[in-house]
């Protein structure tokens, strides 16, 4: 079951991915949306995110040959929109859902991932409506 599980969320990935090729980052109003990957997706991966109202959405497929993972993100105080970051282990299973809400206290997240299956894990980063500048990042756990 394990197995179709991942086959499943393996798939929906490449298909997330393959929809956002083919979309820009912007949308008609002119608003855009941006999510970079600035290291990884080897050993620890982390990356910025800025928008003037637009979505975006990225997923990175990240190694990690431990259990937890430590994360971080955080956005500038003023901004607004969403932050998400969803990290699921190599069955699929998701160990971090974490939002972020523009204009809003906390404008930060740390800590460390619920227990997974070591491997190759998932990372979906997804913001919405989003005004403002942060950063992300995520490195292998205890």
């Amino acid at each position: 079951m394990k197995t179709s599980n991942f086959k499943l969320l393996t798939i929906f990935t490449a298909m997330v991915l393959f929809i956002g090729t083919l979309t820009s980052c912007s949308d008609d109003d002119g608003s855009t949306a941006n999510i970079t990957v600035n290291e990884g997706p080897s050993g620890d991966i982390g990356g910025d995110f800025t928008g003037n109202g637009g979505n975006a959405s990225r997923t990175i497929n990240w190694t990690n040959n431990l259990a937890t993972a430590d994360y971080n993100a955080d956005i500038t105080a003023t901004g607004t929109g969403t932050f998400n970051f969803v990290v699921a282990d190599s069955d699929g299973i998701v160990v971090l859902d974490r939002t972020l809400n523009g204009g809003t206290e906390p404008d930060s997240i740390d800590g460390v991932t619920q227990a997974g299956e070591p491997g190759n894990w998932t990372v979906t980063i997804t913001i919405t409506s989003f005004n403002g500048d942060g950063s992300y990042s995520l490195s292998a756990g205890d």
